[in-house]
Protein backbone atom coordinates (compact mmCIF):
# COMPACT_ATOMS: atom_id res chain seq x y z
CA UNK A 1 0.00 0.00 0.00
CA UNK A 2 1.42 3.36 -1.08
CA UNK A 3 2.24 5.78 1.75
CA UNK A 4 3.73 8.79 -0.10
CA UNK A 5 3.18 10.83 -3.25
CA UNK A 6 5.76 11.45 -5.96
CA UNK A 7 5.47 13.21 -9.31
CA UNK A 8 4.69 10.68 -12.03
CA UNK A 9 2.90 8.20 -9.79
CA UNK A 10 -0.22 6.72 -11.37
CA UNK A 11 -3.19 6.07 -9.13
CA UNK A 12 -6.92 6.42 -8.70
CA UNK A 13 -8.45 9.44 -7.00
CA UNK A 14 -9.51 7.32 -4.03
CA UNK A 15 -5.94 6.11 -3.44
CA UNK A 16 -4.48 9.58 -4.01
CA UNK A 17 -6.95 11.17 -1.60
CA UNK A 18 -6.20 8.58 1.10
CA UNK A 19 -2.45 9.20 0.93
CA UNK A 20 -2.73 12.98 0.50
CA UNK A 21 -4.75 13.36 3.71
CA UNK A 22 -1.78 11.88 5.62
CA UNK A 23 0.81 14.24 4.16
CA UNK A 24 2.15 17.32 6.04
CA UNK A 25 0.02 20.47 6.04
CA UNK A 26 2.42 22.41 3.77
CA UNK A 27 2.65 19.63 1.16
CA UNK A 28 0.82 20.19 -2.12
CA UNK A 29 0.13 17.66 -4.86
CA UNK A 30 -2.53 17.19 -7.50
CA UNK A 31 -3.93 14.27 -9.46
CA UNK A 32 -4.40 15.16 -13.12
CA UNK A 33 -5.57 12.46 -15.52
CA UNK A 34 -4.52 9.76 -13.07
CA UNK A 35 -0.95 11.12 -12.72
CA UNK A 36 0.45 12.76 -9.57
CA UNK A 37 2.09 16.17 -9.80
CA UNK A 38 3.90 17.40 -6.67
CA UNK A 39 4.16 21.18 -6.51
CA UNK A 40 7.50 23.00 -6.52
CA UNK A 41 8.30 25.86 -4.10
CA UNK A 42 6.49 29.05 -5.12
CA UNK A 43 8.21 32.27 -6.18
CA UNK A 44 7.59 35.83 -5.01
CA UNK A 45 6.01 36.62 -8.39
CA UNK A 46 3.61 33.73 -7.99
CA UNK A 47 2.55 34.97 -4.58
CA UNK A 48 1.99 38.54 -5.79
CA UNK A 49 -0.05 37.47 -8.82
CA UNK A 50 -2.02 35.02 -6.70
CA UNK A 51 -3.07 37.55 -4.07
CA UNK A 52 -3.99 40.19 -6.68
CA UNK A 53 -6.15 37.79 -8.68
CA UNK A 54 -7.70 36.59 -5.43
CA UNK A 55 -8.70 40.15 -4.58
CA UNK A 56 -10.27 40.53 -8.03
CA UNK A 57 -12.33 37.36 -7.64
CA UNK A 58 -13.22 38.23 -4.05
CA UNK A 59 -14.43 41.68 -5.08
CA UNK A 60 -16.54 40.16 -7.83
CA UNK A 61 -18.03 37.68 -5.32
CA UNK A 62 -18.99 40.48 -2.91
CA UNK A 63 -20.87 42.24 -5.69
CA UNK A 64 -22.49 39.15 -7.19
CA UNK A 65 -24.82 37.22 -4.83
CA UNK A 66 -24.82 33.53 -5.70
CA UNK A 67 -21.15 33.44 -6.72
CA UNK A 68 -18.39 31.88 -4.61
CA UNK A 69 -14.63 32.51 -4.91
CA UNK A 70 -11.99 30.31 -3.33
CA UNK A 71 -8.26 29.76 -2.96
CA UNK A 72 -6.24 26.52 -3.02
CA UNK A 73 -9.22 24.26 -2.31
CA UNK A 74 -9.24 20.60 -3.29
CA UNK A 75 -11.68 19.90 -6.11
CA UNK A 76 -12.99 16.38 -6.72
CA UNK A 77 -13.58 16.13 -10.45
CA UNK A 78 -13.56 12.45 -11.38
CA UNK A 79 -12.14 9.02 -10.56
CA UNK A 80 -8.71 10.07 -11.81
CA UNK A 81 -8.71 13.81 -11.12
CA UNK A 82 -8.23 15.76 -7.91
CA UNK A 83 -6.68 19.18 -8.60
CA UNK A 84 -6.01 21.95 -6.12
CA UNK A 85 -6.24 25.08 -8.29
CA UNK A 86 -4.76 28.38 -7.22
CA UNK A 87 -8.18 30.05 -7.45
CA UNK A 88 -11.69 29.30 -8.58
CA UNK A 89 -14.96 31.10 -9.12
CA UNK A 90 -18.19 29.14 -9.14
CA UNK A 91 -21.93 29.58 -9.09
CA UNK A 92 -23.37 28.11 -5.91
CA UNK A 93 -25.57 25.05 -6.41
CA UNK A 94 -28.68 26.75 -5.04
CA UNK A 95 -28.26 29.33 -7.82
CA UNK A 96 -27.92 26.71 -10.53
CA UNK A 97 -24.18 26.02 -10.30
CA UNK A 98 -22.66 22.71 -11.33
CA UNK A 99 -20.54 22.00 -8.23
CA UNK A 100 -21.34 21.40 -4.58
CA UNK A 101 -19.60 21.14 -1.22
CA UNK A 102 -19.70 17.61 0.20
CA UNK A 103 -19.90 16.43 3.80
CA UNK A 104 -16.11 16.44 4.14
CA UNK A 105 -16.04 20.11 3.02
CA UNK A 106 -14.49 19.41 -0.39
CA UNK A 107 -15.84 20.73 -3.68
CA UNK A 108 -17.35 18.06 -5.91
CA UNK A 109 -17.84 18.86 -9.57
CA UNK A 110 -16.32 21.52 -11.78
CA UNK A 111 -16.21 25.19 -10.76
CA UNK A 112 -17.27 27.34 -13.70
CA UNK A 113 -13.93 29.22 -13.72
CA UNK A 114 -10.49 28.03 -12.61
CA UNK A 115 -7.37 30.21 -12.34
CA UNK A 116 -3.76 29.02 -12.24
CA UNK A 117 -0.60 31.10 -11.82
CA UNK A 118 2.11 29.27 -13.76
CA UNK A 119 5.87 29.42 -13.54
CA UNK A 120 7.63 26.05 -13.35
CA UNK A 121 4.19 24.42 -13.81
CA UNK A 122 3.48 26.19 -17.13
CA UNK A 123 3.58 23.06 -19.32
CA UNK A 124 1.24 21.16 -17.00
CA UNK A 125 -1.15 24.09 -16.57
CA UNK A 126 -1.47 24.78 -20.30
CA UNK A 127 -1.76 21.17 -21.43
CA UNK A 128 -2.57 18.37 -18.96
CA UNK A 129 -4.65 20.54 -16.63
CA UNK A 130 -6.38 22.34 -19.47
CA UNK A 131 -7.42 19.01 -20.99
CA UNK A 132 -8.59 17.65 -17.64
CA UNK A 133 -10.58 20.76 -16.78
CA UNK A 134 -12.28 20.69 -20.18
CA UNK A 135 -13.04 16.98 -19.80
CA UNK A 136 -14.88 17.51 -16.52
CA UNK A 137 -16.85 20.62 -17.47
CA UNK A 138 -14.90 23.66 -16.30
CA UNK A 139 -16.26 26.43 -18.51
CA UNK A 140 -13.44 28.98 -18.47
CA UNK A 141 -9.78 28.68 -17.58
CA UNK A 142 -7.34 31.48 -16.84
CA UNK A 143 -3.57 30.89 -16.76
CA UNK A 144 -1.16 33.68 -15.86
CA UNK A 145 2.23 32.54 -17.18
CA UNK A 146 4.98 34.40 -15.34
CA UNK A 147 7.92 33.00 -17.29
CA UNK A 148 6.84 34.53 -20.61
CA UNK A 149 4.58 37.36 -19.32
CA UNK A 150 1.42 36.01 -20.93
CA UNK A 151 -2.20 35.85 -19.81
CA UNK A 152 -4.17 32.97 -21.34
CA UNK A 153 -7.95 32.82 -20.91
CA UNK A 154 -9.73 29.87 -22.53
CA UNK A 155 -13.39 29.19 -23.18
CA UNK A 156 -13.14 25.44 -22.63
CA UNK A 157 -16.61 24.80 -24.08
CA UNK A 158 -15.47 25.92 -27.52
CA UNK A 159 -11.76 25.15 -26.89
CA UNK A 160 -10.89 28.66 -28.01
CA UNK A 161 -9.04 31.50 -26.27
CA UNK A 162 -10.84 34.62 -25.11
CA UNK A 163 -8.90 37.51 -26.59
CA UNK A 164 -8.19 40.86 -24.98
CA UNK A 165 -9.55 44.00 -26.60
CA UNK A 166 -7.35 46.88 -27.80
CA UNK A 167 -7.04 48.06 -24.19
CA UNK A 168 -5.81 44.68 -22.99
CA UNK A 169 -9.06 43.80 -21.22
CA UNK A 170 -10.60 40.31 -21.27
CA UNK A 171 -14.29 39.95 -20.45
CA UNK A 172 -15.47 36.65 -19.00
CA UNK A 173 -18.39 34.97 -20.74
CA UNK A 174 -19.64 32.83 -17.87
CA UNK A 175 -19.42 35.67 -15.34
CA UNK A 176 -20.62 38.90 -16.98
CA UNK A 177 -18.88 41.96 -15.57
CA UNK A 178 -15.74 40.05 -14.65
CA UNK A 179 -13.26 42.19 -16.57
CA UNK A 180 -9.53 41.57 -16.28
CA UNK A 181 -6.93 44.12 -17.36
CA UNK A 182 -4.18 41.80 -18.55
CA UNK A 183 -1.55 44.53 -18.75
CA UNK A 184 -2.12 45.42 -15.11
CA UNK A 185 -1.88 41.76 -14.11
CA UNK A 186 1.58 41.51 -15.66
CA UNK A 187 2.63 44.92 -14.28
CA UNK A 188 1.39 43.94 -10.79
CA UNK A 189 -0.82 47.02 -10.74
CA UNK A 190 -3.59 45.94 -8.40
CA UNK A 191 -5.17 49.40 -8.23
CA UNK A 192 -5.74 49.41 -11.99
CA UNK A 193 -6.96 45.81 -11.96
CA UNK A 194 -9.64 46.71 -9.42
CA UNK A 195 -10.55 49.89 -11.28
CA UNK A 196 -11.24 47.93 -14.47
CA UNK A 197 -13.11 45.24 -12.53
CA UNK A 198 -15.35 47.86 -10.92
CA UNK A 199 -16.18 49.20 -14.38
CA UNK A 200 -17.30 45.72 -15.31
CA UNK A 201 -19.34 45.38 -12.14
CA UNK A 202 -21.08 48.66 -13.00
CA UNK A 203 -21.99 47.41 -16.50
CA UNK A 204 -25.56 46.56 -17.59
CA UNK A 205 -24.55 42.96 -18.33
CA UNK A 206 -23.44 42.44 -14.74
CA UNK A 207 -26.71 43.87 -13.41
CA UNK A 208 -28.61 41.49 -15.69
CA UNK A 209 -26.50 38.55 -14.49
CA UNK A 210 -27.27 39.38 -10.85
CA UNK A 211 -30.98 39.42 -11.69
CA UNK A 212 -30.74 36.08 -13.48
CA UNK A 213 -28.96 34.48 -10.52
CA UNK A 214 -31.65 35.74 -8.13
CA UNK A 215 -34.32 34.26 -10.40
CA UNK A 216 -32.57 30.87 -10.39
CA UNK A 217 -32.30 30.63 -6.60
CA UNK A 218 -33.94 27.54 -5.16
Amino acid sequence: MQTELNSGDKMTRAEFHRVYKKMPEDFKAELIGGIVYVASPLSYGHGKAHVSLGMVLGTYEVNTPGVDAGDNATVLLGEDSEPQPDLYLRILPEYGGQSRTNREDYIEGAPELIVEVANSSRAVDLHAKRADYARFGVMEYLVVSLKDDQVHWFDLRSNKPLKADSNGIIRAKTFPGLWLDTRSVLARNLKKMLQVLNEGIASPEHAEFVKSLAARRK
